[in-house]
């Protein structure tokens, strides 16, 4: 994402076309917008100012583009859900915020029933061919690297990064500044501010890294560090463990359980014996 200041959509170009692309005569597009060789944009597409669409593009009806966001050749945004009988004859959306990266290959899906939204957030980096399916709901400042897939209905928080090949099951969700490591099998909510990994994933240690990166005070840190030892470590019950996590002074540790109590599918942790076998 450029850090420049951007131009007021009244001080940009008007809409640029390449001769070999088809706009349908519905489709909206800002100012400040390029349309590469071979796209297609639909009736009922809207592309916001300063987006630029690279070689081959699909934006299907009912995909709405941000500002300034940059996606690569042979995207394919707005693709009906993979869900087998699907009826076709329905209007969902697709709604993608200001500032993303999308490279070469990305798809992501409309929602599945009639009105439902696939939204992706703000200054988001989407490596080539991730998959994001239908309703899933993605929030701003996260990465997502080579290959990656969601599910349907999975939920990222804000500033998530997902490694290479991992693959996250429908309805999971991965919490703020949460890191899921290369290759894992996620069936299971990962915590924020955690390093989740493995096959079937699990909660390896607190996301250092990250939480450095984004400007975490070293105080808030530790505090994250005594309250996964005290969730994951300590062997107490887990409703004794969320009442002194809700107690705490820190408010990321207070969001640790805010988080697991809102858990429909449970959280990736180890099991007591796997955390026998690491500690002996």
């Amino acid at each position: 994402m450029s850090t420049e200041p951007s131009l007021p959509a009244t001080d940009l170009p008007p809409p640029a076309v390449h001769a070999s692309a088809l706009v349908e005569t519905g489709a909206t597009l800002a100012p400040g917008v390029q349309i590469g060789p071979g796209c297609l944009v639909e009736s009922g597409a809207s592309i916001g100012p300063g987006t630029v669409l690279g070689a081959r593009v699909v934006v299907h009806s009912g995909v709405r583009i941000g500002a300034r966001n940059r996606i690569f050749a042979h995207a394919v945004l707005g693709g009906e859900a993979q869900v087998l009988g699907l009826a076709s004859d329905f209007e969902s959306f697709v709604e993608i915020g200001d500032d993303n990266v999308l490279r070469e290959a990305v798809t992501v899906h409309r929602g599945f029933r009639p009105g439902s939204v696939t939204r992706i957030g703000d200054g988001n980096y989407l490596m080539v061919s991730v998959h994001i399916a239908h309703d899933c709901q993605l929030g701003s400042h996260i990465v997502m690297a080579n290959n990656a897939i969601l599910a349907g209905h999975v939920t990222l928080e804000d500033r998530v990064f997902v490694s290479g090949q991992v693959a996250i099951h429908q309805f999971t969700r991965v919490g703020r500044l949460a890191m899921v490591a290369g290759l894992a099998k996620v069936v299971q909510d990962c915590l924020p501010f955690i390093v989740t990994d493995g096959n079937p994933a699990r909660a390896r240690g607190l996301n250092v890294v990250g939480l450095r990166r984004a400007g975490f005070a070293a105080e808030t840190i530790r505090a994250l560090r005594r309250a996964y030892r005290g969730l994951l470590r300590s062997g107490l019950p887990l409703e004794q463990s969320l009442v002194v996590l809700e107690a705490d002074d820190e408010a990321t540790v207070r969001e640790i359980a805010t988080f697991i109590r809102g858990s429909r599918r449970g959280f990736a942790h180890q099991p007591k014996r796997e955390r026998a076998a690491d500690e002996a």
